[in-house]
């Protein structure tokens, strides 16, 4: 077994139970390198829970926490700003009774944890992770807005719309496709396309696998494409409904 994996871990969203199992199916061990592609709460009850758990993951494990749309918006929350109905109605509700029940010095804490997250991470193998996309053609670094790495759907949109038979070398291939050897993410849940594995469309491969909803939570070698999946989120939440 390679001793030095690269394992990519789809959007939790508070299903900590679930991330427990998975990472136990997975055997990680300290060579293992763990890339989070965000979304850690706003779902399942244990938001509070399961960020405690990701600080003390990486005390022992090499961790990479990327930014998801929903971890921003549980941090302008936190700090302060006004309520957001719609974040409430999609998973918020849930984090928000999480938090309802620590201390000021817990949340001050969780507040560090969503401000060290990081919008990418680009590895040695030009391989290139992040929550949701990104519209520049000419790369990450040229992003205009950066808000588009946890909130972009056209990155996926436009993986899934190539012609199979359009090759790279094709003058109409999309050029943002071709500055990278591939492209891991989350966001957008393969639950819509009636999938509940890791999909790959192009050279993008999506790993959220639907765990805020029915579908299990996922861990994805980048080097051998073996992955490792929960039992259906929802079933460690029996009287939860999740992000239905």
């Amino acid at each position: 077994m390679n001793k030095n994996r690269t394992l990519v871990v789809g959007d939790i969203h508070s299903g900590l139970q679930a991330l427990k199992q998975v990472l136990d199916k997975a055997a990680i061990t300290e060579h293992d390198t763990l890339i989070f592609l965000g979304d850690y709460i706003d779902g399942w009850s244990e938001a509070v829970e399961t960020i405690d758990y990701l600080l003390e993951l990486k005390k022992t494990y090499n961790c990479i926490y990327l930014r998801g749309n929903h971890d921003e918006l549980c941090y302008e929350w936190l700090t302060g700003n006004a309520d957001n109905p719609t974040w409430f109605l999609h998973g918020g509700e849930a984090t928000s009774n999480s938090y309802a029940k620590v201390s000021e010095k817990t949340k001050e804490i969780h507040v560090g944890f969503y401000e060290s997250l990081v919008n990418y991470h680009l590895d040695s193998e030009n391989r290139l992770y992040l929550h949701a996309g990104f519209t520049n053609l000419k790369g990450i670094e040229h992003e205009y807005f950066q808000k588009t790495f946890y909130w972009d759907r056209t990155l996926w949109e436009l993986a899934l719309s190539l012609n199979k038979d359009l090759e790279e070398e094709h003058i109409h291939y999309p050029k943002r496709l071709k500055n990278y050897s591939e492209i891991y993410i989350g966001h957008t849940p393969v639950t819509r396309i009636g999938k509940t594995t890791p999909q790959k469309a192009a050279n993008v491969w999506n790993i959220d696998t639907g765990a805020a909803f029915k579908g299990p939570l996922t861990i994805f070698n980048v080097e051998t494409k073996e992955y490792w999946q929960s039992d259906p989120v929802y079933t460690f939440y029996p009287n939860e409904k999740g992000r239905n």
